[in-house]
Order: structure tokens, then sequence, then C-alpha cells
């Protein structure tokens, strides 16, 4: 029988919640990492609701990461950093998957923790804690692709994921597979968030419609830019066949008051536009819309 691959989910939110507990649901061993003041009443049970069923499963939960095959890092952008400080024994983990949004913490991981220990991953979905443990999957899909390098150790994760009901792939090219997601979730969460609309609504609206697809546009130049094999029409075909009630997680978190993640999202883009001389002005529109509506002082572009 083989042995039951271990796993631990740095970032017990939405999308550390879906991971993890469907990797609970699978068989596999997972501990959840919570914060240290949190670690005596969370519970020790998780519960999901999904298109892909509703389950609960018991996880371990603790204040450090253990030894464990896998470390999944779940965290927001902005919580990176701290969050990394219960990372104490990096030699104690087998390889680091961050499904973090954006692209410049690649680097960042591997500038800590070495280039080979750190597999590039993405997913999409929407997903979110409702409180803590109890976690609510809202589309209908979610989309978990990882770079090939993980192919050994993760595959038979992946498998596991896919007949619950993801929807995964490895991916050969890096530049491909970060801005792959980079150029559909820049658009979609800009744009819901500075209208303060349902993605249905975006489309709806030829004055936000517009502005969103010339993000994709701008946002698939710079990622051709950088090497990645994209294209913006087949972007703005996968966009028009998602669920029209979607929101961001983005435009959440304004509602919430809590800091946007737009440096992740928008800032490879802004940043590529200058590296390589190409124009952006409606993505830059979109970043001050959701600056002013956020309340932001500290100008992105």
């Amino acid at each position: 029988m083989p042995e039951k691959m271990r796993h631990a989910i740095l970032g017990a939110g939405g999308v550390g919640g879906l991971v993890g507990a469907c990797m609970a649901h699978a068989g596999a061993s997972v501990t959840l990492i919570v914060r240290r003041e949190a670690l005596e009443r969370y519970p020790k049970q998780i519960r999901l609701e999904s298109a892909f069923g509703n389950f609960t499963v018991e996880v371990a939960v603790a204040a450090e990461v253990p030894p464990v095959d896998a470390l999944w890092i779940t965290v927001k952008a902005t919580q990176l950093e701290p969050a990394l400080a219960a990372f104490k024994n990096p030699d104690s983990v087998r390889a680091i998957v961050p499904l973090l949004n954006g692209i410049d913490h690649v680097a960042l991981l591997r500038s800590k923790y070495g280039a080979n220990r750190v597999i590039p991953a993405t997913i999409a979905g929407e997903m979110e804690r409702v409180s803590p443990g109890h976690f609510v999957h809202r589309s209908p899909f979610a989309r978990l692709n990882v770079a090939s390098a993980g192919r050994d150790l993760l595959g038979s994760t992946l498998d596991e994921l896919q007949k619950i009901g993801f929807a995964c792939r490895f991916v050969d090219d890096e530049p491909t597979l970060m801005w792959g997601k980079l150029v559909f979730l820049a658009p979609f969460a800009l744009s819901t968030t500075a209208a303060d609309k349902t993605v249905g609504e975006i489309f709806s609206d030829p004055q936000w419609r517009a502005l969103g697809e010339a993000c994709v546009r701008e946002a698939c130049a710079v990622a051709v830019a950088e090497g990645a094999r994209l294209d913006a029409e087949g972007v703005l075909s996968a966009a028009l066949a998602m669920p029209g009630n979607m929101r961001s997680s983005m435009q959440k978190d304004v509602e919430r008051h809590n800091p946007p993640e737009l440096d992740a999202i928008a800032g490879p883009i802004l940043r590529g536009a200058q590296k390589h001389g190409i124009e952006v002005p409606a993505t830059k529109k979109l970043v001050a819309g959701v600056e002013q509506r956020a309340g932001l002082t500290t100008r992105l572009a």
C-alpha cells in the first residue's frame, strides 16, 4: 500500500480550505497552519460546501510547519512575509507549492528556500472562508495548474483532486503557467472591483466590458513580451464562459476594508509594460478606480 502523502497548508482561507479539505477527503494527511493565538480554539474538523460535494474531514492543526512532502502556501500576497515566520525548518519540507495571486512571489520564495524546492502553481475559482474551519467553494470549477517539475511528487495528488472535480494539469513552460492566470485574473479582479459589479454585470455594460477587454489585451501583450505563449482572443473567450454571478476576492477585500492585492495582481503588468515600452491605459484606469474605491493614498499606476 503506498505511503500516505503529507501536506501542510499555510493560509487557512478560501483557497487553503478548499485544497486542504479535498486532499483530506481523498485520504492524504493534512495539517493546517494557523496563528498561534488561534491554535487552541481552531476546529480539528473542517467543513467544505462545494459543487464537488459537501463534507467534513479531520485535519491536524499547528502553529508551525511540520515535516511534510508538500507545503502549499495559500495566503494573500499581502500576508506572505509575516506568514513565513511559521516556516522555521525548510529542510523538513520536500517541496513548496505557492498558490498566491501574482508572479513576484516565486522569485522571493526561491531566494529564501532554493530554486529546486519551489514548484510554481496557480489556482482559479471562487472560494472563501466564512468562519474558522468552514469553507465555501462558490464557482462550479476549480482549476489547478502546476509546473511540470512537480509531476513526480504531486502526480498522485493531482489525480485524486481531479477525481473529486478539479481540473488539473502540469505545465512545462513557467512564464505561460504564471502569466496564463494573471492575464485572466487581473482584468477580472480590477474591473469587478473598480465597478463593484459581478462579471456578468461587467459584460452587460458596454463601457465596463470595453475597458475589461482592453485590459486583457494589454496584459497579454506584456505577457508575450515576458516570454509567455498566450493569445488574447482565447483569454477573452474563456472569460465570456465564466458564471455571471462570480465576484473577485479583490472586490470582497475592498468591501471588507482589507488591503487589496493590487501590487501582486496589477504590478507585474504595469512594471512589465514600462520595461517593454507597452502602453496600458485601460489597466492604469482600472487600477486608479480600485485605488479610489479602496481609499488608497499610495498610487500604483
